[in-house]
């Protein structure tokens, strides 16, 4: 992850350690300085994630990283970067919850903060890698959208995937493609910096650069100052909504194993969704038609695929390490089609074991 964001551009990285991402930051703090870039371990997460938007408004991508307890704190300036529409990438590798609770052990029962976590309507990308191969690509495409869309960019890993060894195939930096924020093409005085063109994504002028304007987290109008004007909030806040739901296919990406003849499916995600591959080639072994969704974008959530594959299967299995939060969200949209949740909060993975027992008693039902 640290060596993907340095290829994808990362120049500034502002954190506090805690477990398990502290290794994220030991490696930026070793990588930055040797490509002009800037790590700085800052007092807390509040203030880290301040110094992240403020190095991204001044022209740098910008990346910090925690879990549970941390993210909890960086909500409210991850509220800001989203009404400021200021892009950068929060990673959380999840942990045991609420509070402090088991600091070294997984879960996945920060999905729906990820989602609503910070107060008022507001849309969110956060992405879900199951393998380190692919969470190198994930962090490279966490930027590219964060600046592509103006907008905070959530990657959810757990302990598992921070904590795990396995061979990954990474390609040479040069022939990634690398997103850019688009620069305005009007001069200083005729800048508006919130006003866009065919686009609801604005161009952004970084400060420094001879461009001034205001930044705040109230709702503003097009010069970025402050308003209580109803018509303007409505369309800023429509607009906010807009450049995440109007571009769903730039976004959401999802991968299928085994769907083409699948009786049952199993919506599966991160490091759940590797024990939901080896149920499912076990499963096929007893002959049982199964196999996976999995949702690599977690927000925007993949409704309308999820709701064509609950069209065409008799059930849907939905594993998770929290008491249920992604099942909610296939639940809205499976129709009438029967959908069993399978969750583990005790901090252990959930083995490939308990997925086929429940695939089993799906199979009989």
């Amino acid at each position: 992850m640290a060596k993907a964001a340095i290829d994808a551009g990362c120049r500034f990285y502002a954190g506090y350690p805690i477990t398990p991402s502290s290794e994220i930051a030991a490696d930026m703090s070793h990588l930055l300085p040797r490509v002009g870039g800037v790590f700085i371990q800052m007092e807390d997460e509040i203030a880290s994630m301040g110094a992240v938007i403020g190095a991204s408004l001044a022209g740098l991508k910008a990346m910090t990283a925690t879990s549970g307890p941390g993210f909890s704190l960086k909500l409210e300036n991850i509220g800001f970067a989203c009404m400021a529409e200021v892009p950068c990438v929060i990673v959380n590798v999840m942990r045991g919850g609420p509070s402090t609770g088991l600091p070294t052990l997984p879960s996945q029962g920060d999905v729906m903060q990820a989602r609503w976590g910070t107060h008022g309507d507001h849309s969110i990308i956060a992405l879900a890698p199951s393998n380190l191969t692919e969470t190198y690509w994930e962090t490279v495409r966490a930027f590219n959208l964060a600046e592509e869309y103006r907008a905070p960019v959530i990657l959810l890993l757990d302990e598992i995937l921070g904590h795990m060894s396995e061979r990954v195939e990474l390609p040479d930096p040069s022939e990634l493609e690398i997103f850019n924020r688009v620069a305005p093409q009007v001069p200083p005085e005729a800048y508006l910096p919130y006003a866009t063109s065919g686009s609801h994504v604005p161009p952004m002028a970084n400060f420094f650069t001879g461009y001034r304007y205001h930044v705040t987290g109230l709702t503003h109008d097009l010069t970025g100052f402050p308003t209580e004007d109803p018509e303007i909030t409505e369309a800023l806040m429509r607009r906010l909504d807009a450049k995440i739901t109007d571009n769903l296919n730039g976004i959401i990406k999802y991968e299928e194993t085994h769907l083409e003849d699948a009786d049952i499916a199993i919506v599966a995600y991160g490091s759940v969704a590797r024990s939901a591959r080896v149920a499912v080639e076990q499963a096929r072994e007893e002959g049982m038609k199964v196999g996976v969704f999995r949702p690599v974008t977690l927000w925007p959530f993949p409704g309308k695929q999820v709701a064509h594959l609950a069209s065409h299967v008799k059930g849907l299995l939905v594993p998770e390490m929290n008491l249920g939060q992604i099942v909610g969200e296939v639940e809205r949209v499976a129709g009438s089609t029967p959908v069993v949740p399978l969750n583990q909060a005790n901090g252990q993975p959930i083995p490939p074991s308990g997925i086929l027992t429940a695939l089993r008693y799906m199979e009989r039902k």
